[in-house]
């Protein structure tokens, strides 16, 4: 076990909040005839976003390994999300999967990020 910096604790909050808006996905399956993701990556969505906040648990009581874990399962989530961009879907959603890649991002980068040890001062040099 080992504390968290300030960014650490906001990437891992960030990645909590993702995970939560995850898990309900397959309860909004896209309706028969419209454009959305398939119900086996929403289906996925959900199973990852499970797992997620179970690893969530561990990391907010200083689990290192469980950041990575909830690293893992966002990042596959965003992987799951790429092919939107590459087929003709609504601008809305469109904008909900770069906004959920982007978002995704900035929690592992906060999230991994190295804890910064202070430049030690002329008294510790001693």
């Amino acid at each position: 076990m080992s504390t968290r910096s300030r960014r650490q604790t906001a990437g891992l909050v960030i990645a909590g909040l993702l995970l939560i808006s995850m898990v309900p996905s397959v309860l909004v399956p896209t309706p028969e005839g419209e454009e959305g993701p398939p119900f086996v990556v929403l289906l996925l969505g959900t199973v990852l976003g499970l797992i997620g906040l179970v690893a969530f648990a561990f990391a907010w009581r200083g689990h290192r390994g469980a950041m990575r874990v909830i690293a893992a399962a966002l990042i596959i989530n965003a992987i799951l999300t790429l092919p939107a961009f590459f087929v003709d879907i609504p601008a809305g959603l469109l904008a909900l999967a770069g906004f959920s890649v982007l978002v995704t991002v900035v929690a592992v980068t906060l999230m991994l990020a190295p804890q910064r040890t202070g430049l030690p001062t002329s008294e510790a040099l001693r």
